[in-house]
């Protein structure tokens, strides 16, 4: 299983507390054999947590101009033509994965194109289900203008447990589809934001794998 780069300070951090909590088992209670089966124990399934969660997926793109794939693996939690209030400033159509712990938290680029549009947003850390996160919490927005002519905007959403959102793309960059824009650490939240033509092809509840899924297929 492949780590991503973004897991060597949590993983110093968790082996540093394991060490310190079974030496202080070991020290303090030499004669609790059951204690100290118990948090060993305790010990590799949270190792295994921690690394489950900074895997990096094999995953295949299939490319294609008109479609849109997820930016994340994750459960479909909202589909609603809104008002987007930061760059388009008018309609569109808003799909919005949210990413629980268990998930992979790599993020994909969902179309090809020309970055035109980034900014990062400090902010709180609200529930990423909370309808205020979108707003509210820290976050990052991105627009991909695609050779067309059409711009998506999707926007990493930091969540209760993600205190950081990484990116890795910057106004006037070129992206390819199904390359990793981003990663956020722990439970959060992306919203993509399409034209109204812009055919949605999943549902609520739907759980979309990063990279492969099509969520949309712009006309």
């Amino acid at each position: 299983m492949t780590i991503h780069k973004e897991s060597k300070g949590t993983i110093l951090v968790t082996i540093i507390f394991l060490t310190i909590l079974n030496s202080a088992v070991a020290y303090f209670f030499p004669e609790n054999e059951l204690l100290r089966k118990i948090v060993i124990a305790f010990s590799v399934i949270f190792a295994l947590i921690i690394l489950q969660f900074f895997r990096v997926p094999v995953r295949t793109t299939e490319k294609n101009s008109k479609h849109v794939i997820a930016p994340a693996d994750g459960k479909v939690v909202v589909i609603e033509e809104v008002v987007e209030t930061e760059y388009f400033k008018e309609p569109r159509r808003q799909v919005s994965i949210f990413m629980s712990p268990i998930n992979v938290h790599i993020n994909f680029n969902p179309i090809s194109g020309i970055v035109s549009y980034f900014k990062y947003h400090p902010g709180k850390y609200l529930v990423a289900w909370h309808p205020k996160s979108s707003t509210d919490n820290e976050r990052t927005t991105v627009v991909v203008k695609h050779d067309n002519g059409t711009e998506v905007l999707f926007r990493q959403i930091a969540g209760a447990l993600a205190r950081r959102i990484c990116w890795y793309v910057k106004e006037g960059q070129a992206v390819e589809q199904g390359k990793e824009f981003g990663f956020i650490k722990f439970g959060s939240r992306i919203d993509i934001y399409l034209p109204l033509d812009a055919k949605i092809l999943v549902n609520l509840e739907d759980r979309p794998i990063g990279g492969e899924t099509v969520i949309a297929e712009l006309a």
